[in-house]
């Protein structure tokens, strides 16, 4: 099973992050992957004909896509853009989660977004997660979030990572080997960590990458490209790929 992932498009009417987003699909066209994952903050700036433009570019593919909202997105305008079919009908708080299953893996998608902010937040919406962990008998899960879960070491981005991990990080260990892996987005950086024991990792961005920055006197330069990833799972063994889109 191949899974793509692709995180922060940030499409605005005046950069080009939408035709890097084009890119992006038309190298994964040489894949073919499964499934698309698209970890949030699709647009910036309120764009809202963005969400058309990419709904449009997304229905030209052969492959099911999921979608996660970030904290540069509006779920209201989401929703009309995409049928409520794509996110979880038994949710009764508005939040955009998704549940995809397959014969070999399950991929959950976890709405972290606090309106009105930026950092993300957990508090009072995992009930659904622990539920399917305890009902899916011994298939593995896939977790997938906008905001990262582990500290990047980027401070103004950890300021703004997501909260309230506590209750995640005690569901994860309850199951021991159901989580498979989480994959997350936010930084624009291409990170790999660990949480609660679980591989993890950070989506590069198809916009701009944020520079790796550790409170040092002097920043450095970026000069990473377009990004996504990909997630292969074939016989019970997860890797997991980062791309750059030249």
């Amino acid at each position: 099973m191949l899974i793509a992932q692709i995180s922060d498009i940030h499409a605005a009417t005046d950069n080009h992050f939408l035709d890097d987003f084009e890119r992006a699909l038309q190298w994964l066209s040489q894949l073919s992957p499964d499934v698309l994952v698209l970890t949030g903050d699709l647009i910036d700036e309120t764009w809202h004909e963005g969400y058309k433009k990419i709904a449009g570019l997304l229905n030209d593919q052969p492959y099911p896509t999921l979608l996660l909202p970030g904290n540069s997105d509006d779920p209201v305008l989401m929703r009309k853009t995409w049928s409520d079919t794509y996110w979880l009908a038994d949710e009764p708080s508005a939040l955009l989660h998704f549940r995809y299953s397959t014969e070999s893996l399950d991929l959950l998608g976890i709405d972290s977004t606090v309106s009105g902010h930026v950092h993300g937040r957990l508090q009072g919406r995992l009930a659904w997660v622990e539920e399917h962990l305890m009902q899916s008998g011994t298939k593995p899960s896939m977790l997938f979030l906008h905001h990262h879960l582990f500290p990047s070491g980027i401070p103004t981005l950890d300021e703004t990572m997501c909260r309230d991990r506590a209750e995640l990080e005690r569901i994860v260990m309850k199951y021991p080997g159901r989580v498979l892996a989480i994959a997350t987005g936010h930084v624009h950086r291409p990170v790999a960590g660990t949480f609660a024991g679980v591989p993890t990792s950070i989506c590069g961005a198809i916009c701009s990458a944020n520079p790796l920055w550790f409170e040092a006197p002097i920043i450095p330069s970026v000069g990473e490209p377009p990004m996504l990833m990909v997630h292969r799972y074939v016989n019970g063994c997860l890797s997991s790929h980062h791309v750059a889109i030249r």
